[in-house]
């Protein structure tokens, strides 16, 4: 009898607390995946705190404000058991990710006793509805199901669920749900971006950590948990397929560990038998979509750096149903897509289905393969720190091809034309005159001199670098190495640590292989850029140092941003700004912004600054805004006795106007961020305002980043989206940002806005408007084909996004505080040839040109020799005013900012 009524009680228990767990019907009034409905992120969040109070498997944590200001939460799911012990199991996927004084036998012990760490995230792209709404149905099953195979994994693995975007799916399920009529429903036209700053590109930023959310989620990724797995949800399959998974097409990076790659093979294999066996097709993989894993800065790729197995899914599915369409390409089976899917109908839930079922496979595989996971993380970790306590040379292309080359160079004639297509003749002594060459080892460490001139640059630099797990120390006192000194307040990061492959791939040059579709074919597009390197683009000073050393070093906390040291003394008489650090133009502009009188010096100054360097006289009001400077924002401020020699001109704040377009240019997002970040006060503007006429009386300067102005001839819309919505399409509050630029109003306003006066600056390809305003510029990038001029072909020429070398003009105004080469991200850039006479009359003039056959630094250039002498950006004179053209993205997401100063300078202007 007392059996019985302890049994009853704990079914009446178990039926209670199964009451208080809220379904996500019962809660949003709708299951996940009905047709026509989404969560809005407020409904989202009132469902997590829910299930969190309720569930014993739940642990609800706050990583931090998104930009505008929401909370963005990780759900974490395990056993309660497991929930209890979560420092625990942190601290020993910590001690296992960075494999620092542990032996085999320890990381053994340790794997033994860890719980598998999986990461699985949902939203970042905010109109790929599936990624947030699998992710509110995947924790569900996880907290509502008992079946065995649910129960082994809460007990055998933590769960990182984490949403990525939450504004973004509060404005897209806003958007989406405001007609009543659920026909009406669409996710089109969308009047903003769903990140506030950078929309799509919130997938780009995660290797320089800008965004609020990129921070929050990197820190949770290297600093606190280093999972062994890592699933970011995305949207849509390759037409034809439903979804596009891992393993992907190569070229993957060279900085990898071989563990990583077969790694994410493995999990592929999981998850694609896992769709198999509940007979799901349409699952591609490898050559059957785009994806690779060459490139850094999305949010699974960066993962790989880490030696995580990130894992990408592309899924079809939208609230709104669909249609598999008929790709007759896709209907044999083939190693690429072994189970094709019909032509058929799709519902949303379909998708839903698909992704639980793809998180279960994953979950699967981790918790039966835990022990493996934990210890290969380790190894991979363990191998990065033995190679870089050693000599070791990468394995790239260009060495390859150094060895093809010495070894035809040293063929008879008559050979040479039958050595390209060798493939085990070549003697050894041509392999070690590369890879034993000193010269051409890998570097053990970098010093970042704290004595530069951009420090600021330099610091978010190592801020990146910290964000991402990166071990960083920092000298307490000067020191020497390889007969360099250094002073005291200098970073060290050596080469000797787990993550090393992501400290090499933000210092050293990516080397991106010839990818052609068949030989003398057409190039393969990468997924992203060829070639990046922020040590490069950023502008700083750095030194590679080729053997093992130590010095007055202390270890930075992992994840502890740096304040950049600023530097302020007092005076009585005035200070100088250097127009080298990008962080001076930040006083400048809060120095006007006051009423304060700065001067900027037209020469080279006896302080030592670069030329274009300002002054400000001592005031009690410019005392305290240049300490605020220096001390918040790093600017190095120079106490001066006097006024330095040379002509001295005053500034004053301009009136600036940035292009953008109806739905949000993601380029002039992160140019909203670049002002704001560096104070530059600024105005929206739209093909409307600009058709509206009067600029002159408005602005002083006007930007257009890329794809803001069409082509000469183009059909004669500029912007993103072709023609955009129609008016009747679009609420009130978005009527303004309607329109695109055309040539027959746009163009005209334009023109009579820098006749009287006004400036412009173009970047990219809005460029375009040199060929508009009928200057004397041409494409240099053309050939003759049968007496016709044409766009060189990519077999000749072609060059993805990659960092390449410009000679600069720094004597110029447009190029103050520069140096006389710079580093510039390229991406189909346009190339100008300028004519003769136009540069003697001092119509148009060069600002930075190719003055090499090979101006390549990163990347991919094929056929670079198309550019020696070809201009990259110049200023011409209209009328009253100026355009600035620059063909490089002189801006690129905020990771160029060694070429800031290209724009900083035309928003500076010189009374």
């Amino acid at each position: 009898m007392r059996l019985v009524f302890i049994s009853l009680l704990l079914f009446i228990g178990t039926a209670v607390y199964s009451q208080k767990l809220p379904s996500p019907k019962e809660h949003f009034g709708f299951n996940i995946g009905d047709n026509y409905h989404l969560a809005t992120y407020t409904q989202t969040e009132a469902y997590f705190k829910k299930i969190a109070s309720a569930s014993d498997r739940v642990k609800l944590v706050d990583i931090g404000k998104t930009e505008e200001g929401r909370t963005q939460y990780m759900v974490i799911v395990s056993s309660p058991a497991n929930l209890k012990q979560l420092e625990k199991y942190k601290s020993i996927s910590q001690r296992l990710a960075r494999a620092e004084n542990l032996t085999n036998a320890q990381a053994r012990d340790l794997a033994k006793e860890g719980k598998a760490i999986v990461w699985v995230d949902g939203g970042l792209h905010a109109t790929e509805t599936v990624g947030a709404h699998q992710l509110i149905e995947t924790i569900w099953q996880f907290i509502s199901r008992n079946d065995e195979e649910t129960q082994r994994i809460l007990n055998d693995a933590i769960i990182l669920f984490v949403h990525a975007n939450p504004d973004g799916q509060e404005l897209v399920s806003n958007w989406y749900m405001r007609h009543a009529d659920t026909l009406k429903r669409t996710l089109n036209n969308l009047p903003r971006l769903y990140q506030k700053y950078i929309g799509h590109d919130n997938n780009r930023d995660f290797f320089m950590n800008n965004m609020s959310e990129t921070k929050n989620m990197s820190r949770q990724q290297y600093i606190e948990w280093m999972p062994q797995i890592l699933y970011n949800h995305h949207q849509a399959g390759p037409a034809g397929s439903v979804v596009a998974g891992p393993p992907y097409r190569d070229p993957f990076n060279f900085a990898f560990d071989p563990l990583l790659v077969t790694g994410i093979d493995g999990v592929g294999a999981a998850m694609i038998n896992r769709l198999n066996v509940e007979d799901k097709p349409g699952y591609t993989q490898r050559a059957g979509s785009v994806f690779s894993t060459w490139w850094n800065g999305g949010l699974r790729t960066t993962a790989y750096f880490h030696n995580i197995i990130g894992l990408l899914t592309e899924i079809i599915g939208n609230p709104t149903p669909a249609r598999v369409p008929l790709v007759t390409a896709r209907l044999i089976p083939n190693a690429a897509t072994p189970f094709p899917v019909t032509p058929q109908q799709w519902l949303f839930r379909q998708s839903i289905d698909y992704s639980v079922s793809l998180n279960y496979a994953v979950l699967d595989y981790a918790v039966r393969n835990r022990e493996p996971l934990l210890y290969n993380i380790y190894k991979m970790g363990k191998n990065s720190i033995d190679k870089g306590n050693r000599d070791h040379w990468s394995l790239s292309p260009n060495k390859v091809e150094a060895i093809k080359e010495a070894f035809q160079k040293d063929q008879r004639p008559s050979a040479q034309n039958n050595s390209q297509n060798f493939v085990d003749t070549i003697p050894l002594k041509y392999y070690d005159a590369v890879f034993k060459d000193p010269a051409k080892r890998d570097p053990r460490g970098f010093i970042i001199p704290a004595n530069q001139p951009d420090l600021s640059s330099a610091v978010k630099f190592v801020n990146a670098l910290i964000l991402s797990g990166i071990k960083v120390e920092k000298a307490t006192a000067n020191f020497s190495v390889a007969g360099k000194e250094y002073p005291a307040g200098s970073y060290v990061v050596k080469t000797n640590q787990a993550f090393r492959p992501h400290v090499i791939d933000m210092f050293e040059p990516q080397d991106h292989p010839n990818d052609f579709l068949y030989p003398g074919g057409p190039p393969v597009r990468p997924y992203d850029a060829a070639g990046w390197t922020p040590a490069f683009t950023m502008g700083f000073r750095f030194d590679r140092i080729m053997n093992g050393f130590d010095g007055p070093f202390e270890s930075i906390a992992y994840g502890a941003e740096q304040m950049t040291p600023g530097k302020f003394s007092n005076s009585a008489n005035g200070y100088v700004l250097n127009a080298a650090g990008n962080a001076s133009f930040i006083a400048v502009n809060d120095l006007l912004q006051a009423g304060v009188e700065v001067m900027r010096i037209t020469d080279a100054t006896a302080s030592g600054t670069a030329q274009g360097s300002f002054f400000v006289k001592a005031t009690a009001k410019s005392k305290s805004i240049l300490e605020k400077a220096a001390k918040d924002y790093g600017a190095q401020v120079i106490a001066v006795s006097k006024q330095p020699a040379g002509v001295a001109k005053k500034i004053k704040s301009l009136r600036i106007g940035l292009w953008d377009v109806y739905g949000g240019s993601m380029a002039s997002g992160w140019m909203r961020w670049i002002f704001e970040q560096h104070h530059f006060p600024y105005t929206v503007i739209y093909a409307k305002d600009i058709d509206a006429g009067k600029l002159i009386d408005q602005y002083d300067v006007i930007v257009f980043v890329s794809d803001a102005i069409p082509a000469l001839g183009g059909g004669g819309r500029g912007g993103f989206g072709g023609r955009g919505p129609r008016a009747d399409e679009v609420p009130a509050e978005y009527q303004k940002t309607l329109g695109r630029i055309t040539p027959d109003t746009s163009i005209a306003q334009l023109k009579l806005f820098a006749e009287a006066g006004g400036n412009i600056v173009t970047i990219g390809n809005s460029a375009n408007l040199a060929y508009h305003f009928k200057l004397p510029v041409k494409n240099a990038l053309v050939e003759m084909n049968n007496g016709v001029e044409r766009n060189l072909p990519g077999e000749k020429y072609y060059i993805p996004g990659s960092v390449l070398r410009v000679k600069v003009d720094s004597t110029q105004q447009t190029a103050w505080g520069m140096n006389g080469e710079a580093d510039v991200f390229v991406s189909s850039s346009p190339v100008f040839k300028l004519s003769p006479d136009a540069i003697a009359k001092g119509i148009v003039t060069p600002i930075a040109w190719y003055a090499s056959p090979k101006p390549l630094r990163s990347g991919w250039a094929w056929g670079q020799e198309y550019l020696q002498d070809g201009v990259a950006a110049f200023a011409a004179k209209v009328g009253k005013g100026n355009l600035y053209v620059f063909g490089p993205e002189i801006a690129f997401r905020s990771q160029t900012h060694g070429t800031f100063k290209f724009l900083f300078n035309q928003l500076t202007a010189v009374k």
